[in-house]
């Protein structure tokens, strides 16, 4: 054990002597390389080596926050997160909601100085709903009239489907660009801004289908930065586009996103200036740097939670564990036997919430008021009602019962956090399970193929509403990585997403969540914060409650 302990030390030591040498490698501190050369330039850690960097494919958080930058939609959020002009200078919306007429302004334009087209728009959402793109995030454009009917048009099970023609989208001419709607949706115009809404070029993509965002020269895009260097592994540079219509209020020369997912590395690496801003860092660290304003907690719109993998490929994986799963009984007496408390209080320190709902506590309803969500269990473990349950599925002090392995990506919290759900399920129902860790990108691929048993997973608000939440565990979603089947659920997802009365509309969503709750194919265990560390020097980044970090308007102070 002594011997283990020494190398893990040495380990870390190691690590952050790495990364602090690659990085200085890169220019060394941003501070000097931005006062030595006049050029704003910042270093950014997004965490993980992003699957993506494509819009219409991208389903991570690390993706986006590159996309954001690079790409622009049909709308902006401004630090406010309220809906502002993008592409789109103006635009009309019919009196039932159903239609809309988008104007694009005249000089947008692409990276490579051509012009942005209302059929760029078009192109890129069609190719998102294509069944062979195979989309996760093909359900964002199911709003589209006949968007789902065009996506299941290869599934043979599906009752409606429809020819790319038949979606609600078209260029009328280039710069005008109509869209019907399946029914009425009043974040719409938040949607616009959403990477899965962003333009592609058709000539760009078509020509380099599988590689054309790894290069500069075919990573075309339309926002304020465009891509300089793409270095696999290492990061993924940008600097300023000068053909973007609003190029002159872009005050940065360059950003840097590094792929470090180590916390102690990308950490030592900040406190040395070699990058200029970081989320997540070391939980040990985290109550220092709140308190001595190093840190800052922003509102974060999400909810951490764990998938039971309850599809029918789960019994190709553990064909014991999958039978065991199968018992709502089991997965809410492994819910119940969590403090969520002990977890936020001991383990993840970032002030986050403990989640005893799927919906977080920060979302808001139709109205703007808060959604009221219930509380489907304590906050504290419920022991004696989680081993009560887990006797009745025929598992007493969990004899008999099978091993279970959790798979998670690597971040030292998440290990953190799986360590202790591993020593509460042991010490509170006898149940052993074995931890697997993952790089995020091979995680990502083993969930959405369900080839796992207990899958770490987590959701931020693609917009400020509970559907955002409530319309993933539906069948035909690509993020539904718990295999989650009820057609009685969807029906309700479906039905809310076109119900105009608001209070209506409300009560079926509380609706689903208590069937959703009822049925547990996910364990909540908490609503996210956003701890982000950032250079005093760096002004005015937007850190949007949805996971985004924009650039747009941020600054670097000499």
């Amino acid at each position: 054990m002594l011997k283990n302990k020494k190398s893990k030390l040495l380990a870390v030591v190691m690590t952050v002597a790495l990364a602090g040498s690659i990085l200085a490698g890169c220019g060394g501190s941003t501070a000097t390389n931005s006062e030595a050369s006049g050029n704003k330039v910042i270093k950014v850690n997004l965490g993980a080596d992003p699957k993506t960097i494509d819009p219409g494919l991208n389903n991570s958080v690390e993706g986006s926050k590159v996309i954001v930058n690079a790409f622009e939609g049909l709308t902006n959020l401004d630090k406010d997160e309220k809906v502002i002009p993008g592409v789109a200078e103006k635009w009309e919306v019919s009196p039932d909601g159903l239609h809309y007429t988008f104007h694009l302004r005249k000089d947008a334009k692409w990276s490579d100085g051509q012009p942005v087209k209302a059929q760029d728009f078009e192109y890129s959402w069609k190719r998102a709903l294509n069944p062979d793109t195979a989309s996760e995030y093909a359900f964002q454009l199911f709003y589209l009239k006949n968007g789902e009917a065009y996506n299941q048009s290869k599934d043979p099970k599906a009752t409606k489907k429809a020819t790319a023609d038949e979606v609600g989208v078209k260029a009328k001419d280039d710069s005008t660009l109509e869209v019907t709607l399946e029914g009425a949706t009043e974040y719409f115009l938040s949607l616009m801004s959403f990477p899965t809404y962003m333009p592609i070029r058709k000539d760009i993509v078509e020509k380099n289908p599988t590689d054309w965002t790894s290069k500069p020269e075919t990573y075309v895009s339309n926002g304020p930065f465009m891509m300089k260097e793409h270095k696999m592994k290492d990061s993924i540079n940008f600097v300023k586009n000068p053909n973007y219509w609003g190029t002159k209020s872009v005050k940065l020369d360059r950003i840097e996103f590094k792929v470090l997912e180590n916390e102690s590395s990308y950490f030592a690496a900040f406190k040395t200036g070699e990058l200029d801003m970081i989320d997540k860092p070391p939980t040990q660290e985290i109550p220092n740097l709140l308190k001595d304003g190093t840190a800052k907690d922003y509102p974060y719109i999400g909810t951490y939670y764990y998938d039971f993998n309850v599809s029918e490929n789960a019994a190709n994986v553990n064909p014991d564990a999958a039978k065991a799963l199968k018992d709502v009984r089991v997965r809410k007496a492994l819910s119940l036997a969590i403090d969520r408390e002990a977890i936020t209080k001991n383990v993840s320190k970032g002030g986050e919430k403990p989640a005893t709902s799927f919906v977080p506590s920060s979302v808001t309803d139709k109205n703007g008021s808060k959604f009221k969500n219930k509380e489907y269990y304590k906050p504290t473990a419920d022991i004696e009602q989680a081993k009560k349950l887990l006797a009745e599925a025929g598992y007493p002090d969990g004899k008999g019962f099978p091993k279970l392995e959790l798979i998670y990506n690597t971040l030292q919290a998440h290990q953190s956090i799986a360590a202790a759900v591993q020593d509460m399920w042991k010490k509170n129902l006898g149940i052993d399970i074995t931890l697997r860790n993952l790089e995020r990108k091979v995680q990502l691929t083993e969930a959405n193929k369900h080839n796992y048993i207990l899958n770490r997973d987590g959701w931020i608000a693609d917009y400020n509403d509970p559907m955002t939440f409530l319309d993933i565990p539906t069948t035909t979603n690509g993020n539904n990585y718990s295999g989650y089947n009820n057609p009685k659920y969807d029906q309700l997802i479906s039905a809310a997403k076109v119900e105009v009365n608001a209070e209506k509309r409300t009560q079926m969503l509380h609706e689903a969540e208590d069937m959703l709750m009822a049925d547990m194919p996910l364990m909540p265990i908490y609503e996210y914060t956003e701890v982000v560390c950032m250079n005093k020097k760096l002004k005015d980044v937007h850190v949007s409650n949805l996971g985004f970090f924009f650039f747009r308007d941020a600054d670097l102070e000499k």
